[in-house]
């Protein structure tokens, strides 16, 4: 590869940083705005459905303005969204008379961030000449989870040594992470993703083709089948084995993201040598035994096993999803890897969605939806089977 597009692969690695830093450092702060700011519970959940209520709206506009407006500006626009929504965040609250609308627009704008980011990222790393594109999009995947297991040890560190009331200047320290990175990306190199005189596929294109849909169903299962046990994590450690809430964000959440940033690692380290249509066969294969033992081993202490072996499972299935996707559809462009990030964020809202209602009517019974779940991964199984036939 090019030695100068090493700095365009940085770049896009940071900005998966960046992602995972719109998503995951303000739930950290969840208790902090009820006690005080006076918001409540029900309201601090809409922050939550409405971050990824935004990004999926920001995944279905992205396919009319990005071709447009060219990758470079949009990779700027998204990293000064993600910037101003974190500062908002420290100002706006106090400066309006309803402190959670302040907050909502802090949302509203790190989230469009984090949204153009999902879908740029990965077609931009897809387009740079290197020797083994699978690996590099599973490197790229990998630097989320680093991302997501950073901010919470991070910020975990800063509250513990300056308390939880100086958590504004922590905001203000992770805003430098998009301000700087959307600079770098005034300056790398941005291959094109279509050859010179090429067009990508409209949306209607990618509709009449069967391969774009299984390839969409198989980006839900991969985002479903990666939340549904992740979100409940957490919980379930803390419902298994009785511990606090501290423990269970370290022993849950934090061990399934990073055994699923070290699959991806492992195959962005060795993916040359190893077959991907195998690699994710036998991922979800793996999930599907991982969630079974959670299911139906009796030990709690297996059963949050089961959880980080889900993390390991799960980590191939969404780059590996994208690489299937570019190799299949060369001319797919900005509209397809639009379309499958909003797939893949339906399955990440939808996953653990269904767990929860399930066990809600299983008197709370965690096990009950995380068994029915095991339809996700063996969708995605099929899938892998279905696209080797349509090749």
């Amino acid at each position: 590869m090019n030695p100068k597009y090493n700095r365009t692969l940085a770049a896009c690695f940071i900005g998966y940083i960046v992602q995972a830093i719109v998503n995951n450092f303000v739930p950290l702060l969840f208790l902090t705005f009820h006690d005080s700011m006076g918001i409540p519970f029900t309201k601090i959940t809409i922050l939550i459905t409405f971050n990824f209520a935004v990004q999926l709206l920001v995944d279905l506009l992205s396919v009319g303005f990005v071709d447009r407006i060219g990758y470079r500006a949009s990779m700027v626009i998204a990293h000064a969204s993600a910037a101003v929504g974190l500062i908002a965040m420290t100002i706006l609250p106090q400066q309006m008379t309803d402190p959670f609308a302040g907050l909502l627009i802090a949302v509203a704008l790190y989230a469009l961030g984090g949204g153009l980011l999902e879908v740029l990222v990965s077609p931009v790393v897809e387009a740079c000449p290197t020797d083994n594109k699978e690996t590099a999009m599973s490197m790229l995947h990998s630097f989320y989870c680093w991302g997501h297991v950073g901010v919470v040890l991070f910020s975990t560190l800063f509250f513990w040594m300056f308390g939880i009331s100086n958590w504004k200047i922590l905001a203000l320290l992770w805003a430098l992470v998009p301000i700087c990175n959307g600079v770098f990306f005034l300056t790398v190199p941005i291959a094109p993703l279509m050859e010179e005189g090429e067009k990508g596929f409209t949306v209607k294109e990618l509709f009449s083709r069967k391969i774009f849909w299984i390839l969409m169903v198989m980006m839900v299962c991969a985002g479903a089948s990666e939340q549904a046990v992740s979100q409940w994590a957490s919980t379930f450690a803390e419902l298994g084995l009785g511990v606090e809430k501290t423990v269970g964000d370290l022993a849950g959440p934090m061990a399934f993201a990073i055994l699923m940033g070290s699959a991806r690692a492992f195959y962005g380290k060795y993916g040359e040598r190893i077959d991907l249509d195998k690699f994710m066969s036998g991922s979800s294969i793996l999930c599907v035994l991982a969630y079974l033992g959670i299911v139906f081993i009796p030990s709690p202490v297996c059963g949050l096993i089961g959880c980080a072996v889900t993390g390991l499972s799960v980590g191939i299935m969404w780059p590996g999803t994208f690489s299937k996707a570019s190799a299949a559809l060369k001319r797919g462009g900005t509209a397809m890897y639009a379309l499958l990030a909003l797939a893949g964020d339906v399955g990440c809202s939808g996953g653990p969605t269904l767990v929860g209602l399930v066990s809600g009517q299983h008197g709370d019974n965690l096990k009950a939806g995380i068994l029915v779940a095991v339809v996700f991964p063996i969708l995605l199984l099929s899938g892998i089977f279905l696209l080797k036939e349509k090749r």
